[in-house]
């Protein structure tokens, strides 16, 4: 399968190295830094999951020196996506399937009216890893998951075949019937797991240790539920209690990528978050005041760390 990898940071850096270690013809869309090194070094994958391994790979900053190709891993953070999605344009034919891979809802609509291609597929990572220096990824928690399905609901024969790729290359993956709903159950979780870690800098070990902090992440989770069902997703009825017990079960350091990069004075998804959590909330007349309180609390951020008077 020809594989292109758009942000090949710490979740396309993973992903997309575990399927060209599997064999699969893989080419990283990538800059900066972390291209040379791509380039001339390869990729060294750091993985809790799978070892430590260091392998040649493709890589560019050119998509139209790729060509088209059967599936495309859209790994960009969300504030860049509208232009990384025009920019896939030359990637596309009819039939490739193209999947998001990263936080918040809404992607597939964003990547399809900007690059012209609706593939129809949706997905979830779960994976903690990022770029620990130029050509290195490290994966460092989480089951190293992808979830993803049919928009429409149920399974198809091109699904069918990306899930047998993604497991010869030992990537947990789960072809679920209701993707939209595995989505929403994420994004429930990561409002809350990021938002609470990043407003109140602590890891989350801390914040579920004390009642006040704890009881801001359930509600934080509660309000997310409360839009979804207004916007007719269908979740489980203990989304919130999954939510709690995957933050429970993960490491008591662990933090979010929102919290890092606001700490590495670093732009922010804070819109693709808690933001548009607020934003559907008031458009289904749902009240949101704890995402509310972490989006204008973090709000001066999200460009990076705002200078001061």
């Amino acid at each position: 399968m020809r594989i292109a990898v758009v942000g090949a940071g710490g979740t396309g850096g993973n992903f997309g190295g575990l399927l060209a270690r599997a064999g699969q013809d893989v080419t990283f869309i990538a800059c900066g830094a972390h291209l040379e090194a791509l380039r001339t070094r390869g990729l060294t994958l750091e993985s809790t999951l799978a070892g430590t391994f260091t392998l040649p790979v493709k890589a560019t900053d050119k998509p139209g020196e790729v060509g088209p190709v059967d599936l495309v891993l859209f790994c960009v953070k969300t504030y860049d996506v509208d232009a990384a999605a025009e920019s896939i344009r030359p990637l596309i034919h009819p039939y490739t399937m193209l999947i998001s891979l990263q936080n918040g809802i809404g992607n597939e609509e964003r990547i399809a009216q900007a690059s012209g291609h609706d593939s129809g597929i949706g997905a979830v990572a779960y994976v903690v890893s990022a770029i620990k220096a130029p050509g290195i990824v490290a994966q460092t928690a989480g089951p190293g998951k992808i979830v993803f399905g049919e928009l429409g609901g149920g399974t198809s024969p091109r699904t069918e075949r990306l899930h047998e790729v993604l497991q010869r290359a030992g990537i947990v993956a789960e072809l679920h019937p209701n993707v939209q709903g595995a989505i929403w159950q994420k994004f429930l979780f990561i409002c809350a797991f990021s938002g609470v870690t990043a407003v109140t800098r602590l890891p989350i070990g801390t914040i579920l240790a004390d009642p006040v902090t704890r009881a801001l992440f359930q509600g934080t989770s509660e309000e997310v539920e409360a839009v979804a069902r207004a916007c007719g997703i269908d979740l489980p009825a203990d989304c919130v209690g999954q939510a709690l017990a995957t933050a429970a079960a993960a490491e008591p350091r662990a933090s979010s990528s929102l919290y890092r990069d606001l700490a590495g004075g670093r732009r922010l998804e804070l819109e693709s978050l808690n933001g548009e959590v607020v934003r559907r909330g008031r458009e289904h007349d749902v009240s949101t005041p704890l995402n509310f309180a972490i989006y204008a609390a973090l709000r001066p951020y999200v460009d990076g760390a705002p200078a001061l008077p």
